[in-house]
């Protein structure tokens, strides 16, 4: 009786250790894949990033057509509407503040909002820095970004419309609590370039683009404990068999 209970053991013993052998390398594998996946987007937003900037129209046709507009380089001439700027909490080279996004209003009446960059906490009420609020027509270059789904994560802060702080992009909220109608807004932002405002403020040329890619050491890690579990069970078979 002993002998076919020790045969069992050994045979649901191997089969765990094959079981878990495959899910290891499974998880290696697929860290590889997002590698890839992941160099191939730093690579098309590098390019894009680098290529000259086209009109506003072939943006909104792109996107309107599905494309994937995000990151590509854009300019757009309108009047900005200073009095219905919103404020997202944002961090700017150690310091605490806000990215104002404020409605540029288009030739057609239509309003596109515009993240002129970065102010520090004590500067989130305009009249502090009157002298950044740029009067008449511009025309602004930078980096078009696409509207969010949704909130990205549970751990994210729900918005404060009331107070004019917001912790994610919710365009549909930001347009409503501007007083703007949404079906007159634009579906996308338009993250402004470094180019400098009078007075220094709103910092300009905020976007980040630090990607976190670490799918390569996590690759290896997995890889490395399918490794371990090898060679652990081979000394143990080694062992059983002396």
């Amino acid at each position: 009786m002993p002998a076919p209970r020790s045969r069992a053991g050994r045979a649901a013993g191997v089969v765990l250790v094959l079981a878990a052998f495959a899910v290891l390398v499974s998880l290696g594998t697929w860290q590889m894949q997002r590698l890839h996946w992941k160099e191939a987007l730093i690579g098309a937003i590098a390019e894009r990033r680098s290529a000259p900037a086209v009109s506003f129209d072939k943006i909104e046709a792109m996107a309107a057509a599905g494309g994937d507009i995000d990151y590509r380089t854009v300019y757009v001439s309108g009047v900005y509407d200073h009095g219905k700027e919103r404020h997202f909490f944002a961090t700017h080279e150690g310091r605490t503040g806000f990215y104002v996004f404020t409605p540029l209003m288009l030739a057609d009446g239509r309003a596109i909002f515009v993240n002129r960059g970065f102010v520090p906490f004590e500067k989130k009420d305009a009249s502090t820095r009157a002298e950044g609020q740029i009067a008449g027509s511009v025309t602004i270059n930078g980096l078009a970004r696409p509207k969010l789904s949704g909130k990205p994560s549970s751990l994210v802060p729900d918005n404060d419309a009331a107070k004019n702080i917001f912790y994610w992009k919710d365009l549909d909220t930001m347009a409503d609590s501007a007083g703007l109608a949404s079906d007159r807004v634009v579906s996308f932002f338009i993250d402004a370039d470094a180019s400098d405002n009078p007075g220094g403020l709103p910092i300009g040329g905020v976007t980040q683009f630090d990607l976190p890619n670490n799918h390569l050491q996590y690759a290896l890690t997995w890889y490395g404990l399918a490794a371990a579990l090898v060679a652990v069970s081979g000394i143990y078979i080694y062992r059983r068999r002396r």
